[in-house]
């Protein structure tokens, strides 16, 4: 017994600092640099919010940073991903493919297309009925109604 117990501690100890491991990115981190991104990794999975801005000081990054933040339930319950770039020397992949001027927020749906580019910061609710609009959300209302 005792054998058997100090194998299986043995075994679950390597396992639990493996998936401790800080170096792994999170797989439920609502907001993510785009860096490491790309867009095609959130096809029929994510809808991306993407924020861009040339500098991470821009007032109307932080503003709609912290609105998505506040907001944060009501786009999870959406599947929204938030994906942010504000170095554009970088050349990310997501800002080479959306092609940005300063700021802007760029929702792109679950079918990989763009649905809404907007030059100043919009709250949640806005961006949460522009979402419930698109005929995917419309299609998981009704599958959850008709399955709950």
């Amino acid at each position: 017994m005792t054998r058997t117990l100090a194998f299986v501690f043995a075994t679950l100890f390597p396992l639990v600092a493996w998936a401790a491991d800080g170096a792994a990115p999170a797989d439920d981190d609502f907001i993510r640099p785009a860096g490491d991104s790309d867009l095609s990794e959130f096809l029929w999975t994510h809808r991306p919010i993407v924020v861009f801005a040339d500098t991470p000081a821009d007032p109307r990054f932080q503003e709609q940073i912290d609105m998505l933040l506040d907001g944060e339930e009501a786009m999870r319950d959406r599947d929204v991903i938030v994906l942010t770039d504000t170095d554009p020397s970088a050349r990310s992949a997501v800002r080479s493919k959306l092609r940005p001027r300063g700021f802007q927020m760029v929702f792109v749906d679950k079918d990989g297309v763009v649905k809404l580019r907007k030059p100043s910061p919009w709250s949640v609710r806005e961006i949460g009925r522009s979402i419930d609009k698109t005929p995917l959300r419309q299609r998981e209302i009704r599958e959850r109604r008709e399955g709950g």
